[in-house]
């Protein structure tokens, strides 16, 4: 067995620290956290981690000006947590050196999933039986699990080939999941103009997304209500 990862979390809010701590030392990580950016700087200074779990609205500092820090003398994997969803957020995080995005609330599933995904982009090189058996585990943890990067949607390491539109409704009905969400609602989700288009566009754009999703070997999750609208559901459904 290797040596045990070191995981960093700077985040502000004591409950969804607890949160995490317990789900990756329960998967064998040790974990640090602190609540402020001064004090998660130092600490990755003298200790470096495996990989950092940031929040961006921080008491003393901008967690996108500490991103920018750090990336001045590391390029350890960063995820961003926030409880802020807006488009342009998730692209400045991602320009300034993020390896990922996730905002509140969130699956700690999903979140360990996701490290464990940066990690192993993050691994150097191995052997053929050792990447299969990495890969192997990989498929395990994100079993029936849909990890959003770059833009795109990805099941067991396969991306989905979501267009921009796919892409937005989709991972608004996962945001809000198991909250039902209108074909406007989802429109406005999608950056799409309502006077530009018809509502039941989102039909074909909803269908879209289930073919890609069925193409992955992904079951049935996209669920409608009739006379509402859609919802993202995460259970198994024939």
């Amino acid at each position: 067995m290797g040596p045990v990862l070191n995981i960093l979390i700077i985040e502000d809010e004591p409950a969804i620290a607890d949160t995490l701590i317990h789900v990756l030392e329960m998967d064998g990580y040790q974990v640090r956290w602190f609540p402020t950016a001064g004090e998660g700087l130092a600490d990755l200074k003298a200790h470096p981690p495996g990989l950092v779990v940031l929040d961006i609205g921080l008491p003393d500092a901008n967690g996108f000006e500490l991103c920018k820090t750090i990336r001045e003398f590391s390029d350890v994997p960063i995820i961003f947590l926030t409880a802020r969803n807006d488009e342009i957020d998730r692209v400045v995080g991602l320009e300034i050196g993020a390896d990922d995005y996730v905002t509140k609330p969130f699956s700690p599933r999903e979140m360990l999933a996701r490290i464990k995904l940066r990690i192993k982009k993050q691994a150097p090189a191995k052997s053929t039986t050792e990447q299969a058996s990495a890969q192997a585990l990989m498929i395990d943890a994100v079993s029936h699990e849909l990890i959003a990067d770059n833009f795109d949607y990805h099941a067991q390491n396969q991306p989905l080939g979501l267009t921009a539109v796919e892409f937005k409704i989709l991972d608004k009905l996962i945001q809000v999941s198991p909250r039902v969400l209108s074909r406007e609602q989802l429109m406005i989700a999608a950056d799409m103009a309502p006077e530009a288009v018809y509502e039941r566009n989102i039909d074909s754009h909803i269908k879209a997304i289930r073919h890609k999703m069925k193409a992955v070997g992904q079951p049935e999750r996209i669920q409608t209500k009739r006379g509402f609208g859609y919802y993202f559901s995460d259970k198994d459904t024939a």
